[in-house]
């Protein structure tokens, strides 16, 4: 097992919302093939067709983001930081989404869809637009994700999906965020403890990476306690679907009854510097992390990090379970920075996917 300093044993022995009622997951297989893992990028615009900005919108395999963002500006001969992108996809999966170049007074090299196509980068639209490509800027990711498996025989799995489209899904970052055996996190403890330098971390993965297991802690908390998905005195809100939050002092009927129906969230913080905006019994929670974790608190705060939130639950939106006769097809969007992997975590039990040490690979 893997150790990581001042954030503990890996893996956490991070809860499920479904467990208490149903049990423990059924096992199941998903990305046996790219193909069984789908995603496309959702914009609430589309590109002005004039500007300095070349954007492409692309499809890639086995590629992470960074992957494409590099063959993208060596095939235009430019730095890396003149492309943009909005989000990082995953590596194995087939993925669709929106890049940027930054390309004032010239065009693209002609042969630019030939060249990606080389490195499995499949360009899909060219499109001019005045502006570069910021990340955070779309509004969600649609998923298509095949399941197989003991699972797709399991009798309850319709009832386990159901409820997760009818109460949200704790909106937990997934395996992925901490690398293989929580690598990452254990780079981010090290990187801290020593005092965080942008040269130790150029593009803040490790200052994302203990933000990330810090929420992931929060979030525990309240699973543990029953509460994660209703509003306690002193949360702070964010409206569904929106970055709008405000603060709250008591719960009364209107605000538990709107966050029953999925239209506001509780949120959790992102930690760092600056006011959190939680009180009384919200804040009690962030009280126990710090006292869980003050190197990683400290850490952050000391580089300079900017306090933030995100909500603790996820709503699926236009939710679909398709039967096959020896898999299960799920599509679904979630919002942007959630991860499908924390969907999938409450439907299937797979080592990819636990964090609890009964999960981990011997």
């Amino acid at each position: 097992m893997n150790e990581t300093s001042s954030a503990g044993p890996w893996p956490p022995a991070w809860p499920r919302a479904l467990d208490a009622e149903l049990g423990p997951p059924p096992a199941g297989d998903y990305r046996a093939t790219p193909e069984d893992f789908l995603v496309e990028e959702c914009l609430d615009f589309v590109p002005e067709g004039q500007g300095e900005h070349l954007w492409l919108w692309i499809e890639k395999r086995g590629l992470t983001t960074l992957d494409v963002v590099r063959h993208l500006a060596r095939a235009c001969d430019v730095a890396s930081r003149a492309v943009g992108y909005a989000g990082m996809k995953d590596r194995i999966a087939v993925t669709r989404q929106w890049l940027s170049v930054h390309l004032p007074g010239r065009e693209g090299p002609h042969d630019l869809a030939e060249r990606l196509a080389a490195s499995g980068i499949q360009v899909l639209e060219q499109v001019r637009h005045p502006r570069k490509l910021k990340r955070g800027v779309h509004r969600a990711n649609r998923f298509s994700l095949v399941i197989t498996g003991a699972a797709v025989q399991a009798s309850d799995f319709e009832e386990r999906w159901n409820r997760l489209c009818l109460h949200g899904v704790p909106n937990a970052f997934g395996p992925q965020r901490f690398g293989p055996q929580g690598r990452n996190l254990s780079r981010a403890c090290g990187v801290l403890s020593r005092g965080w330098r942008k040269r130790d971390d150029r593009e803040g993965m490790l200052l994302s990476t203990a933000r990330s297991y810090l929420f992931n802690e929060l979030l525990a908390m309240r699973m543990a306690d029953g509460n994660w998905s209703r509003l306690l005195p002193g949360d702070v809100v964010t409206l569904d679907g929106t970055a709008s939050q405000f603060s709250i002092i008591d719960v009364d009927a209107e605000l538990a009854e709107r966050a029953a129906r999925l239209d506001l969230h509780p949120s959790g913080i992102l930690w760092g510097v600056g006011e959190s905006l939680a009180a009384d019994v919200a804040a009690g929670y962030e009280q126990t992390l710090r006292d869980r974790h003050p190197g990683l608190c400290e850490g952050l705060e000391r580089a300079g990090v900017k306090v933030a939130r995100r909500p603790l639950r996820m709503r699926l939106s236009d939710a679909r379970l398709v039967r096959g006769e020896d898999h299960l097809r799920l599509d679904f969007h979630l919002p942007r920075g959630s991860f499908a992997t924390a969907v999938l975590r409450e439907l299937i039990d797979h080592p990819t996917l636990g964090f609890s040490l009964s999960n981990e690979r011997p």
